[in-house]
C-alpha cells in the first residue's frame, strides 16, 4: 500500500500556542498578531509554529462553534444550495440562515456568509504571517518547501472564497490589506493568479513532504487541476491531473468504506485533508460537521442534531439498470413513488449509496438504522449522512458531546476526484475518449468490489439490496454520452463531500438544475415550494458587516 504524504498537519494545541493570530476590532484584514515574534526571535522552531497555525486555519474553529459550521469540511452549508442535500435538523426554523441558503433566499446579512468570509481571511492572515517570517529569517531550513506549503494553503483559502463570493479583495503578504478594494479582480482573474502561484510551488517543492501529514509538490499539482477545472481550463486540468496520477503516490481505496476508517488517514486517496485529533478540550476535532451526526436511536452517537440530510434526488441517482449503470436519462428511470430509492427499494443499486447515506432497515456502521434514528423524518426523510462517522464502538470516538467526533480526518481533495477530473478534461477536449472511459470505469470497479457484508463495520446487506455496478462499454461512447457519464460519476462518487454545488456552478447549469429540483422535490418536501434560484444569486454578495467596516473599499 502506498503511503500518501500529502495532507495537512496532525497538530496538537500545544504546537499552536506559539503562533496565535486573532482579529483586531478595527478590521478583519488588518489583524493585530498576539504573541508574535520579533525578527531576532525567529528560528526554525518558531517558523514551524507559524506554519502549524496556518495549517490549523483549515479547522475554522476560532471563537466558538457556530462559525466552524461554515468551515471548509464538506462545505455543507453551501452544498445544501445544491440538489444533493437538505438542511436537516429538527425543523426548517433551526439555523434559519442555512435554510435561507437552501431555498435560494440570498441576503448580505446572512451570518453563514459572514462566518465563511471571516474563516477564509483568518486563514489567509495566518498564512501571510508565516510567509513574512520566512522572509525575515536568514538561516532557515527547507525555506522553499515551507513557502510552497504556505502557497498551497493560501490558494486553498482563496479558492474557497472565489467559488462562493462575487467580489473578493485579493492581496499578497507584502501588500497593505487595508487599502485593497473588493472589486479590482474578477473571480476568474484571481483563480488565474492562484494557478501561477501553484505552478511555481510545483516547480520548487520536493516530491516528498517534510512529514507524512504535510504538503508536497503533488498537492500543488492536484489543487492546480481543481482550480483549472473551475475555469474550464481543460489543457491544464489534463496536464496536472496526469502528473498526480503518474506520480504513483496515490491509489484508490480497496473498499469504498475505507475513507471512513481512522487507520487510513493520510493514506490511499487523501491529498488535502483536515487533520483532526481528539484532545481533552476537543479543540482540534472536525467542528464543521458537529451538527451533522445522526440522531441515533439508543444514544450510540449521542443525541446528534441530524443536519445535512441527503436529498431524495441524490438517493435516486444510485439506482442502476439491468447492466449496472446509472440512469443518465431520468426519463428511462423507473417511474412512480414505489420506484424511488429508500430502505425498501428492491431494484438494482450502486452500493455507494449505503456508504454515503442511511436507509431504514439497512446497516449503519454495524447497527440497524430505523426511523427512530431520524430526528425530523416527516420534514427531511431518512437519509442521514454517514461518510464522516466511524463505528460507535471505536475507542477513538467521543462518547456524548461533541456528537460523533473522532480522529477521522476529513478529505477536501482526494484521488478519485483527480481521476474524474482527468477523464472530464479528455472528454471536454473530445480526445482519447476511450481512455476517459477506462478511468471512469476504475472508479466504478472500486464501487463494485465494495460489496462485502463481512467487511467491518457493516454498511451493506446483499440479502436485502440488489447491488449491481457495471462498467461503461465502448459502444455508443460519444462525447455527449461520456460527458453525462462523468458528471453522474462525480455526483455519486463524491456525494456529500462538498463538491456538487461547485460542480453545478462551473458547468453553468446551477440555475436550471436547481429550479427543476425545487419543482420536483417540493412534491416530497413541501417547504421547498416557491423556492427559486436566479442567475444573480449564484454567487454571494460581500457580507454587509464587512462592507460597513471597510471604509468605502467594498461594494
Amino acid at each position: 500500500m502506498k503511503t500518501n504524504q500529502v495532507s495537512s498537519i496532525k497538530y496538537k494545541v500545544s504546537v499552536l500556542l506559539c503562533a496565535v493570530l486573532m482579529a483586531s476590532c478595527d478590521s478583519l484584514l488588518n489583524q493585530t498578531p498576539y504573541g508574535a515574534f520579533t525578527a531576532d526571535q525567529l528560528d526554525d522552531q518558531s517558523v514551524e509554529g507559524l506554519l502549524a497555525a496556518a495549517y490549523a486555519g483549515l479547522n475554522a474553529h476560532y471563537f466558538g462553534n457556530n462559525e466552524a459550521f461554515a468551515g471548509p469540511s464538506t462545505n455543507w452549508i453551501f452544498d445544501v444550495r445544491s440538489d444533493d442535500a437538505y438542511k436537516g435538523g429538527g425543523a426548517v426554523t433551526m439555523e434559519a440562515n442555512i435554510h435561507q441558503l437552501e431555498i435560494g433566499v440570498i441576503n448580505s446579512d446572512n451570518v453563514s456568509l459572514e462566518n465563511k468570509w471571516q474563516n477564509d481571511f483568518y486563514g489567509i492572515t495566518r498564512v501571510h504571517k508565516a510567509m513574512k517570517a520566512l522572509d525575515e529569517i536568514e538561516d532557515i531550513s527547507h525555506r522553499e518547501q515551507m513557502m510552497g506549503e504556505l502557497t498551497i494553503l493560501r490558494s486553498w483559502f482563496y479558492f474557497d472564497m472565489v467559488r462562493i463570493f462575487k467580489h473578493v479583495p485579493y492581496f499578497r503578504y507584502t501588500d497593505d490589506p487595508s487599502s485593497v478594494r473588493n472589486d479590482v479582480y474578477t473571480q476568474d482573474s484571481i483563480m488565474r493568479m492562484l494557478q501561477a502561484d501553484l505552478v511555481e510551488a510545483y516547480k520548487t517543492m520536493e516530491e516528498e513532504s517534510l512529514s507524512p501529514a504535510r504538503f508536497n509538490r503533488y498537492t500543488a499539482a492536484a489543487l492546480m487541476a481543481k482550480i483549472s477545472a473551475q475555469l474550464s481550463d481543460w489543457p491544464n486540468v489534463e496536464k496536472y491531473a496526469a502528473i498526480v496520477i503518474q506520480s504513483g503516490k496515490y491509489e484508490l481505496y480497496p473498499n469504498y468504506l475505507d475513507m471512513s476508517k481512522i487507520e487510513n488517514d493520510n493514506l490511499y486517496e487523501s491529498i488535502i485533508a483536515l487533520q483532526v485529533v481528539v484532545t481533552s478540550d476537543y479543540g482540534q476535532i472536525n467542528w464543521s460537521n458537529l451538527l451533522n451526526t445522526t440522531y441515533s436511536d439508543g444514544n450510540l452517537y449521542g443525541t446528534g442534531d441530524d443536519f445535512f440530510i441527503a436529498s431524495q434526488n441524490l438517493a435516486d441517482c444510485f439506482r442502476t439498470d439491468a447492466n449496472g449503470l446509472p440512469y443518465l436519462d431520468e426519463s428511462l428511470a423507473p417511474a412512480g413513488d414505489g420506484n424511488r430509492m429508500n430502505g425498501g427499494y428492491r431494484g438494482n443499486i450502486d452500493p455507494r449509496v449505503d456508504f454515503t447515506m442511511a436507509r431504514i432497515g439497512l446497516p449503519f456502521r454495524g447497527h440497524l438504522y430505523t426511523r427512530r434514528w431520524c430526528r425530523a423524518y416527516d420534514t427531511y426523510g431518512e437519509f442521514s449522512g454517514k461518510k464522516w462517522l466511524v463505528e460507535p464502538e471505536n475507542d477513538q470516538m467521543v462518547r456524548g458531546f461533541p456528537w460523533g467526533a473522532s480522529n477521522l480526518n476529513f478529505i477536501f481533495l482526494r484521488y478519485a476526484d483527480i481521476i474524474l477530473l482527468y477523464a472530464e478534461a479528455l472528454i471536454e477536449q473530445n480526445k482519447n475518449l476511450d481512455v476517459a472511459r477506462q478511468y471512469i470505469n476504475m472508479i466504478r470497479e472500486k464501487a463494485a468490489r465494495s460489496v462485502d457484508p463481512y467487511y467491518y463495520p457493516v454498511d451493506v446487506n446483499p440479502m436485502i439490496s440488489t447491488y449491481k455496478v457495471g462498467e461503461y462499454l465502448s459502444a455508443g461512447w460519444t462525447q455527449d454520452y461520456a460527458r453525462k457519464a462523468v458528471r453522474m460519476e462525480r455526483r455519486i462518487e463524491l456525494a456529500m463531500e462538498g463538491h456538487r454545488w461547485f460542480d453545478l456552478c462551473r458547468w453553468g447549469i446551477a440555475v436550471e438544475t436547481m429550479n427543476e429540483y425545487y419543482r420536483t422535490e417540493s412534491e416530497l418536501r413541501p417547504y421547498l415550494r416557491g423556492a427559486s434560484l436566479s442567475a444573480q444569486d449564484v454567487y454571494m454578495p460581500t457580507p454587509i458587516d464587512e462592507v460597513r467596516t471597510a471604509d468605502g473599499l467594498y461594494k
